[in-house]
């Protein structure tokens, strides 16, 4: 079996083949096949994430979901992610890691989250994650009870990802080719 290591330098080499106009392109192919999910359309509070240039680009997809439903976007706090609300474009700012995170209160009502799309750098057909290494959606996927969906490129995926007891799995993952079938 692949170590982590290995696995995300497999993965960064790969994503080198596509340009940015590709990985779009795919996105929006893996963004609209997520739209026809049942509990993502039947969610009232969805937690997603604003992505970075090179994982599967949630922009559109938080913004057309936070005029009907609560959109709820991560914030790096110390080591811990933070929850809050997505108002709109104007009120993000860069924040840790220069990734886009939203202003005002922290959101604490975990309880009313539906539904996680969360991204990773690789995921296997069991639902297993492997992030970027700062344990940051594990440490806090771990106080949330609620469907988690994974979602990355097709070339993301991996025969298999180590894993501990640390690590928490994904209900699903999608790809642009839709829903991974688990084995």
């Amino acid at each position: 079996m692949e170590v982590k290591s290995e696995i995300r330098k497999r993965i960064a080499e790969r994503k080198k083949d596509f340009s940015e106009s590709e990985l779009k392109t795919l996105s929006s192919g893996i963004m609209e096949r997520l739209e026809d999910n049942v509990i993502l359309k039947c969610a009232k509070t969805v937690l997603m994430y604003y992505s970075l240039p090179d994982e599967v680009n949630t922009h559109d997809l938080v913004e057309k979901l936070s005029k009907e439903k609560t959109v709820l976007l991560p914030v790096v706090k110390g080591d811990e992610l933070e929850l809050r609300v997505y108002t709109g474009k104007e009120c993000m700012q860069k924040g840790s890691f220069n990734i886009d995170e939203p202003q005002g209160e922290a959101y604490n009502d975990l309880i009313s989250i539906d539904v996680a799309i969360i991204p990773g750098v690789s995921f296997d057909r069991h639902g297993n994650r492997l992030g970027r290494g700062k344990g940051y959606y594990d440490r806090f996927l771990k106080r949330l009870n609620t469907f988690k969906i994974g979602v990355c490129f097709g070339f993301q995926l991996s025969d298999e990802i180590p894993h501990s007891e640390l690590d928490v799995a994904m209900d699903e993952v999608w790809t642009e080719d839709g829903y991974v079938s688990k084995k």
